[in-house]
């Protein structure tokens, strides 16, 4: 394949299956580990990290089976929709609460005011801002040192639109790094090396489903923290273009 169109689509089908296979790995191992600690010691907890692991990785690849139907046009019931940010945030924080808990992450909501519906998928949305926060959840006790680790799913108002996306304490998140990761992305087993130890399967996973959408992910500070995010267009907006 040419180098440059292989650059210019770094999101491609078979990349995206290879780096959640690598990602898989990880919550495959935790969970062989919990079943060994449920079989010796009778610890019912286990039980609850096997579901809360296994909830999370069938969420992984979920997301990327939808990725593949929005790209091919399959998801037909998915069509744009007026939707409220603030629902789909709270959603996602409801999911997510239990698997944060596993590593010790505050995942907080922060919905900066009263906002008007944005157009887009609903459960491509959601899907996409899971994958952001997992992948972060995840990362977030390697890349702070002390302290609280804090994720905060955050909403606020910019220029081109409202802006829903995932922030955290962590400085290496540049649009330099984002960039880096994208052309890295299927050569490298952590393209995002400045962000993540992992394979950041639930970011490129979003970018996938953002792409469909015809979204673009990109990185951002948010009040003093640094995250991954996308613009999305209100009803209004999109009746004056």
């Amino acid at each position: 394949m040419d180098p440059a169109r292989q650059t210019k689509d770094y999101l491609l089908p078979h990349h995206l299956l290879l780096s959640i296979a690598e990602q898989m790995k990880l919550p495959l191992l935790q969970i062989a580990r919990q079943a060994e600690l449920v079989n010796f010691s009778g610890d019912l907890n286990g039980v609850v990290g096997i579901q809360v692991l296994t909830a999370n990785a069938l969420r992984l690849i979920d997301a990327y089976s939808l990725s593949l139907q929005l790209k091919n046009g399959v998801a037909c019931e998915l069509t744009p929709e007026a939707t409220s940010i603030a629902s789909v945030l709270y959603d996602v924080n409801r999911q997510l609460q239990t698997f944060a808990r596993m590593y010790n992450v505050q995942l907080e909501l922060n919905i900066g005011g009263r906002f008007e519906p944005v157009i887009a998928h609903k459960k491509g949305l959601e899907s996409a801002i899971i994958g952001l926060a997992s992948a972060f959840i995840e990362t977030l006790p390697a890349q702070v040192n002390g302290g609280d680790l804090k994720l905060q799913l955050a909403t606020h108002r910019c220029r081109y639109g409202i802006v829903a996306g995932v922030y955290a304490d962590i400085p290496g998140l540049r649009s330099e790094a984002l960039s880096r990761g994208r052309k890295l992305y299927g050569r490298s087993r952590q393209p995002l090396v400045d962000v993540s130890h992992t394979s950041g399967a639930g970011i490129f996973v979003a970018d996938a489903i953002f792409k469909a959408m015809s979204l673009k992910m990109h990185a951002s500070r948010h009040h003093h923290l640094y995250g991954l995010g996308v613009v999305l267009k209100t009803s209004s907006q999109l009746s004056l273009v």
